[in-house]
């Protein structure tokens, strides 16, 4: 997920977005703590494309103001 295409989003669309980001880190974790996780790497990248995420929120917030 790169910055540029979820800068393109509508502010529902990115609440939509890190829901689902964040469904998806707790099942990675759950599937990392029962020993069933494939891609440990996959944690951090889900982790950074929150970030990303939350990022531009509030850069959007910023601008509106």
């Amino acid at each position: 997920m790169k910055a540029e295409d979820i800068r393109k989003k509508s502010a529902a669309e990115l609440e939509k977005e890190l829901v689902a980001l964040k469904e998806e880190l707790f099942k990675l974790r759950f599937q990392h703590a029962t020993n069933q996780l494939d891609n440990p790497q996959r944690i951090a990248t889900v982790k950074r494309d929150i970030a990303r995420v939350l990022t531009i929120i509030r850069e959007q917030e910023l601008k509106s103001n």
